[in-house]
């Protein structure tokens, strides 16, 4: 049984339905439908009520990355807030990181752009193959989800290989390889810095090819009729080594911190996942939002698809008497398809690698 109650076979059924519509979550709402199918109704929860601490976005890490190349001793100061930062919250935001306003006001209007593009040019990106260079889709867990978030999404892999023009769509062609590079700069500099905020050489987690993949997702998040019936995204933890969110005005980003859920405002944020529990992987979700449409774009730094195979485990570095390893070493393909397969139940697939 599912959620809704109906027979498996019945919601399998209603699965195929709407997958094969190709039109996602935007389709339904071109429809003109007043409630959502219970597909997407969620369970309420005791731990997801709203927390008391959701408008205190003042108490939210603030790194500022000005002057950073100028001045060592300022260097110093960012690498221990970020250290701060990565330990207690597992997330921050970014000023002066470098990248135009202007390409940030970009990609997301490429993002809508494409969204809101004819449905018959979106139709024929539609697909469930996550090994091409562009893909769309809604719900990637659609058929292992126990109950659908109301958003439709893009893929993009930006690197290692810079992808074909023509494999992208023209709505938002340019704008990606460009966000892209900017993007790929600022994750090295992520990395350098975090890596001497973990005591290493800065060059240790990008040499570890923590930087050799970058996949751009294009979020786009339908006004919904319900939204107390649903989720934009499920709570989860991502599966990559740094996330990079760019959010617009409207917000629904929350981070789950002292068991608590915050509000996150609209800028860009960062999560990693390989050292051993000293920097946090932190759970997050988005709300649906009756106001609409939402856009994020998420940029996730991998290992590359040439690079699944290669073995991740604690970084022998940190390790010690009294600090033993706590995941036991795994490869990037094995903790993506166990990702993938496991969907979006509210649980960090870390756990699932703990020794």
């Amino acid at each position: 049984m599912g959620i809704t109650g109906k027979p498996e076979c019945d919601r399998v059924s209603e699965l195929k339905s709407f997958d094969n519509t190709k039109a996602g979550v935007k389709g339904l709402v071109d429809a003109g439908l007043t409630k959502i199918p219970p597909l997407f109704h969620h369970p309420p929860h005791k731990s997801d009520e709203p927390s008391n601490l959701g408008n205190t976005q003042h108490i939210i890490p603030v790194i500022d990355l000005a002057d950073i190349d100028q001045d060592p001793i300022i260097r110093q100061e960012i690498v221990e807030k970020l250290r701060d930062a990565s330990e207690t919250w597992g997330f921050f935001q970014l000023l002066n990181h470098g990248i135009p306003a202007s390409v940030l006001e970009e990609i997301k209007h490429g993002v809508c752009r494409f969204h809101e593009e004819d449905m018959e040019i979106k139709r024929e990106m539609y697909t469930r193959d996550y090994t091409k260079p562009f893909l769309y889709n809604s719900n990637f867990d659609l058929y292992t989800s126990p109950a659908l978030n109301w958003r439709d999404t893009f893929m993009c892999h930006l690197a290692p290989n810079t992808p074909n023009p023509q494999d992208l769509p023209e709505a938002c062609r340019d704008i990606l390889v460009e966000y892209g590079e900017h993007i790929m700069k600022l994750g090295i500099l992520l990395f350098e810095l975090l890596s001497e905020a973990l005591g290493l050489n800065p060059n240790h987690l990008k040499d570890m090819g923590c930087a050799d993949g970058l996949l751009a997702l294009g979020h786009y998040y339908p006004a919904c009729p319900e939204p107390d019936l649903t989720m934009g995204a499920s709570k989860q933890s991502d599966n990559d080594f740094l996330t990079v969110l760019l959010q617009d005005h409207n917000g629904g980003l929350q981070a789950l911190y002292q068991d608590k859920w915050i509000h996150i405002p609209p800028v860009p944020g960062a999560l990693v996942l390989i050292t051993n529990d000293k920097f946090k992987s932190v759970e997050h979700r988005v709300l649906a939002n009756i106001d609409g449409p939402k856009i994020s774009v998420a940029s996730l730094f991998n290992s590359g698809l040439e690079s699944f195979s290669k073995p991740y485990g604690p970084i022998n570095e940190l390790l010690s008497e009294h600090n033993p390893p706590k995941y036991r070493t795994t490869t990037f393909a094995e903790y993506i398809h166990y990702h993938n397969t496991k969907c979006l139940d509210g649980n960090s697939a870390l756990l699932h690698f703990r020794i």
